[in-house]
């Protein structure tokens, strides 16, 4: 049995992440070390739970300590034995043959769901011996640091999100008929929501959903966005990841972007398991 007095919690930068050691989440947690765990989620949004050795069924177990599943989007990637994991990697390719890097450019997972997921983790399965960080930048710290004109400016602007906007530098893999048939043709959502748990406002962007912002014309909104983007993606907002064999690594999508890095040798693996978890519409 996993226990309160058994598991340290260690800051990994003064805004983002946090390294939790000495527990197997293959064993049972006990009350107050999930209640524990679910508060230092929401107070670091980063968790990154050292040396686990998890199968699919595991991971999935272990993860509804911090909430429900979201049913993933694009069903190619889910693993057989296992649907709502699906698998990270990079030996996948477009089909004209272009090496498909799932995770490239700043973004949060699945905006384009009325109610997108809360959480996303990954597991490490396999890693490069060098390179495939993950950089993560936090929103509500960005938008705390706004010029005051500019955070006034954009309270209460909504952002049109759909599965690919065609302003988006990366390309996505197409949906079958079947998934495509299952995803909204677009949702809206505030371009600043409130965190549910905690009440900070972030910001809440995404350059490969978002298609347009109501009310304004495309080149006033996409100026917008840029100049936003710029701001959020400083260093000082950000906390980089740098995985270890066993990681099991959690993310709050309601207000960090994040970015994996191709910059690694392509002839070995980077294979990780990936499941989300239930969130509410932005607000």
């Amino acid at each position: 049995m996993n226990e309160v007095a058994s598991v340290s919690i260690t800051k990994l930068s003064p805004h983002t992440g946090a390294e939790v050691r000495g527990i197997d989440l293959r064993q049972p947690v006990d009350a107050a070390l999930v209640a524990r765990l679910n508060r230092a989620f929401v107070d670091h949004a980063v968790l990154v739970i050292r040396d686990q050795r998890l199968a699919p069924a595991e991971m999935l177990a272990a993860v509804r300590l911090w909430g429900d599943i979201f049913r993933q989007q694009d069903p190619r990637f889910a693993l057989p034995e296992c649907p709502e994991i699906h698998y990270i990697s990079n030996q996948d390719r477009f089909p004209d043959g272009r090496r498909y890097i799932p995770g490239e450019g700043y973004h949060t997972d699945h905006s384009n769901a009325a109610a997108p997921p809360k959480a996303t983790v990954l597991h490490a399965v396999k890693l490069p011996d060098r390179g495939g960080d993950t950089q993560y930048v936090n929103m509500a710290l960005a938008y705390e640091r706004l010029e005051p004109s500019l955070r006034e400016r954009v309270d209460g602007l909504r952002a049109v999100h759909v599965y690919q906007s065609r302003h988006s530098e990366r390309k996505l893999m197409g949906l079958s008929a079947t998934a495509r048939a299952a995803v909204p043709e677009q949702v809206v959502h505030p371009l600043v929501r409130t965190h549910p748990e905690n009440g900070r406002r972030a910001l809440y962007l995404n350059p490969i959903r978002i298609e347009a912002i109501d009310g304004m014309t495309e080149p006033d909104a996409l100026a917008l966005l840029d100049t936003l983007l710029a701001h959020a993606t400083r260093p000082e907002f950000e906390y980089r990841h740098r995985w270890q064999p066993g990681d099991l690594v959690l993310w709050d999508n309601r207000c960090l972007l994040h970015k994996a890095n191709g910059d690694y040798d392509m002839d070995q693996d980077r294979y990780l398991y990936r499941v989300m978890l239930r969130g509410d519409p932005p607000v």
